[in-house]
């Protein structure tokens, strides 16, 4: 029986792509791969009875093509200052075995789990001027940045809305879309992009927080 749970705070998802993810339009990635991270301060979260307020998580993801296609690689990254009982909440959460839209389909098409890394975390996020970064250890470190127009360099803003969608689940359903100045993971997944896509976004997730997108799951090929 699943425990109910609940989380709400700062989003980041940054990835490879040029600037405006084309998987938030259904489209193949910029690249022959996709490759990223995502990482969130819980603001407000609980696991049953068990307080997440305050903590952090991460996860590097690297798929050899599209993400839709599967066979992905995933790494856990959990606020090392989470006790025995957190961090277990967090791993169930992040494994997709407790229910939500997004982490069920991040588990179906990321099979491949390395070990968890429980590590000190530096979060820092702007939505309003699109800028922030975080530093997980030294596992994971990425900067966003506001895109900025040609001629004047005059910060340029573009917001991406997905009515009933399962990932920017805030208040406006939209996250700011943004520029990775530095997206850098090392260990189990191991990559360096610059001036790639960043999502931010106030999220909320959970299995007692109800989506109203059910996607259709064909199998990977």
């Amino acid at each position: 029986m699943a425990t109910d749970w609940y989380m709400e705070g700062p989003w980041f998802k940054n990835c490879n792509c040029d600037p405006g993810c084309p998987c938030d339009f259904n489209q193949f990635p910029t690249h022959d791969h996709c490759e990223g991270a995502v990482a969130m301060r819980i603001d407000k979260g609980n696991f049953g009875d068990v307080d997440l307020t305050g903590l952090h998580w991460a996860g590097t993801v690297r798929w050899p093509g599209a993400m839709h296609e599967g066979n992905g690689d995933v790494v856990p990254i959990i606020d090392e200052r989470a006790d025995e009982q957190q961090r277990d909440a967090l791993l169930q959460i992040l494994s997709g075995q407790q229910g939500d839209t997004f982490f069920e389909i991040v588990a179906a098409v990321c099979p491949n789990v390395k070990e968890p890394q429980f590590v000190p975390f530096e979060f820092e996020f702007d939505l309003e001027s699109r800028k922030g970064r975080v530093k997980a250890g030294d596992v994971l470190e990425t900067e966003s940045d506001t895109m900025r127009g040609i001629d004047p360099p005059d910060p340029y803003r573009v917001v991406v809305r997905i009515p009933g969608g399962f990932e920017y689940t805030g208040e406006n359903e939209e996250a700011e879309t943004a520029v990775a100045t530095k997206l850098v993971a090392k260990g189990d997944l191991d990559f360096s992009d610059a001036n790639s896509h960043s999502s931010m976004a106030y999220v909320r997730h959970g299995n007692a927080f109800q989506e109203k997108y059910t996607p259709t799951v064909v199998e990977a090929r």
